[in-house]
């Protein structure tokens, strides 16, 4: 494998099993935008299953956005420790220029859009709250830290409110090639990172009193890009292990996963603010285990959930777009007066819509853009990453 060069046989090779993770994890935060209007456990599905179990599939989304830290975290560092040998060796303006390509076209897309929506005043899209206005929110957007923004502020209209990930993830990115330049040995690295993911329920718990900042503030979220990055690291010297052994960390990071999500509450009860990082660490097991098995050859599980995987690929994408598609839905859902037991038909109808702009944003604004912008500023030929994730619901973006 050639280091330092972006050779298109190696960027070619995607992970099927992390972008089905990733698929997942922005199915879950499209349900749960959506769950908040239009309840599943309202609908008839309610007569087939336990209303607990739909509240479950609802509510997620701030757990999904924690697994693509997670796996930002572990591909982006991945990505540079082959292309460039070592984390200590990272070229700063490929990094940045890189990040750059991917992030800024569809945000600034986005930013203009939400822009224009506010100025016609179109509900749904209206900034209001006190102490709120567009210069501000596109101030705190363009400077990532609209995060901070909202826990002094209040929740932005719901196309803004997706851009908190997005501060974390790349202020993250902002500082940690530097720390890598800077410490310059990993035996200095690894620990202030381990630090960092091991800080999780202690930097959650101490913002209690401030829902919106507990939920969006920086460190928390910082701790799961950390364990990405020691997970990255891991895998970069761990070798290629027994088989036995890489199902058993499929394994754990998948009954961990479940016990996270599906009931949240009885890991809550157990481990209070310590729940978050078993979710991030179950991630990072079942990206191991996808590495691992990557490392034997190609490979496509289960083909039935290629339209699952597809939605990895398109994570980013459709992370920033989706509300256009839910805040109209349930805008035409409440104006129709329809019966909440029929509210499942709009799920169906919303899911296809939401992937469909973010192919078409995909193929039409990121792709273009990001291949035009790092032959210009990395001054090197744009190749398709391996699994990069978008941020960021990079939601998660890499």
């Amino acid at each position: 494998m050639m280091v330092g060069t972006d050779a298109p046989s190696m960027q070619a090779r995607r992970n099927p099993g992390i972008d089905l993770l990733r698929g997942l994890s922005i199915l879950f935060v499209i349900l749960n935008h959506l769950g908040l209007r239009i309840p599943l456990k309202k609908t008839a599905l309610a007569d087939v299953l336990p209303p607990w179990f739909l509240s479950r599939l609802n509510y997620n989304g701030y757990e999904a956005v924690f697994v693509f830290f997670v796996v930002s975290g572990f591909l982006i560092a991945g990505n540079a420790l082959q292309r460039w040998g070592g984390l200590e060796r990272i070229d700063l303006r490929a990094f940045y220029a890189r990040r750059f390509a991917r992030i800024v076209p569809c945000l600034l897309a986005l930013l203009a859009v939400l822009a224009v929506l506010h100025l016609l005043a179109v509900p749904g899209y209206i900034i209001s709250r006190p102490g709120q206005s567009l210069p501000g929110a596109l101030w705190a957007a363009l400077g990532l830290h609209l995060n901070w923004y909202e826990g002094h502020t209040g929740y932005l209209p719901g196309n803004w409110d997706v851009l908190w990930s997005l501060s974390i993830e790349e202020v993250f990115y902002i500082g940690f090639p530097l720390i890598c330049l800077l410490t310059r040995r990993r035996w200095v690295l690894v620990p202030l990172l381990a630090l960092l993911a091991l800080s999780m329920p202690w930097t959650h718990a101490a913002l209690r009193g401030n829902e919106i900042w507990q939920e969006k503030a920086y460190l928390p979220g910082m701790s799961a890009i950390a364990i990405g990055v020691l997970g990255a690291l891991l895998a970069a010297r761990s070798g290629t292990l027994p088989a036995r052994t890489a199902a058993l960390l499929g394994w754990l990071g998948a009954i961990g996963l479940v016990a996270t999500t599906i009931d949240g509450a009885l890991m809550w009860h157990l481990l209070r603010d310590g729940y978050m990082l078993l979710l991030a660490l179950s991630a990072l097991c079942l990206l191991l285990a996808c590495e691992q098995r990557q490392r034997r050859g190609d490979w496509r599980p289960w083909r039935v959930l290629d339209w699952l995987r597809s939605w990895g690929r398109l994570s980013y994408e459709v992370y920033l777009t989706h509300m256009f598609v839910v805040t109209p839905a349930v805008w035409l859902f409440r104006l129709s007066g329809a019966d909440y037991r029929y509210g499942l038909l709009w799920y169906l109808l919303v899911l296809p819509l939401c992937w469909l702009l973010g192919a078409a944003v995909e193929r039409w604004l990121s792709t273009p853009c990001e291949r035009w912008l790092r032959r210009r500023l990395a001054k090197q030929p744009y190749a398709e990453p391996p699994a990069t994730p978008p941020t960021t619901v990079e939601l998660p973006v890499a």
